[in-house]
């Protein structure tokens, strides 16, 4: 089949996000100017610069409270930081809980029932569970085509890795069983991997 978004794409659900898979999760924790935390994943996250180390996450729709951003978003224009927390298949269902829709004075932390952990480098919350936690410093924040779209990026200034998920000095994915974002309400953990050598190495 061939379909022109803009048209349509006449499946009972719509295959873009199948289609871009699997994607990491970036989960969120932030804390605003009056010291409320706030807890939210994305699946629209990832790299994107080696020197220095910097990350984007995208939102793609506007909450009752915010106004054309989310949480998050809002928090993070705010106050310039945000934390990145991997997800594991241990707190998969915590991951879910956060992703609800709560009032913006609600802590998803206490909600999914999650230690904290304060980052070293920005004010801010980890998840204290989390394998691997990225602290952030807010870099930019664009505006792309679509009446709530919004992308941040950010600076990683602080790194956190569990000893217990290091192997011979390399994150091993194996122990964490990172979890990614399909498409529809799928998802698929990440528990093996196969190495390549390039043609140029």
């Amino acid at each position: 089949m061939f379909y022109q978004p803009k048209d349509g794409h006449g499946l009972p659900h719509n295959p873009f996000n199948a289609l871009i898979v699997p994607r990491p999760i970036g989960w969120i924790s932030t804390r605003d100017a009056a010291g409320h935390d706030n807890l939210a994943p994305y699946s629209f996250f990832n790299g994107v610069a080696y020197e220095p180390p910097q990350v984007m996450f995208a939102t793609t729709s506007g909450k009752a409270d915010r106004g054309d951003m989310k949480d998050s978003a809002s928090i993070i224009e705010e106050t310039g930081v945000f934390c990145v927390n991997t997800v594991p298949l241990a707190l998969t269902d915590a991951m879910n809980i956060s992703s609800n829709a709560f009032p913006a004075d609600v802590d998803e932390f206490d909600q999914a029932g999650l230690e904290k952990a304060e980052c070293q480098t920005i004010n801010c919350p980890r998840i204290a569970k989390a394998p691997a936690a990225l602290e952030c410093k807010l870099t930019n924040i664009l505006k792309v085509k679509g009446e709530n779209n919004t992308v941040i990026f950010g600076e990683v200034v602080g790194i956190y890795i569990d000893d217990e998920c290091l192997t011979d000095g390399k994150l091993d994915i194996a122990k964490y069983k990172p979890l990614s974002r399909l498409g529809y309400r799928d998802y698929a953990v990440i528990d093996q991997s196969f190495t390549l050598t390039r043609p140029d190495d």
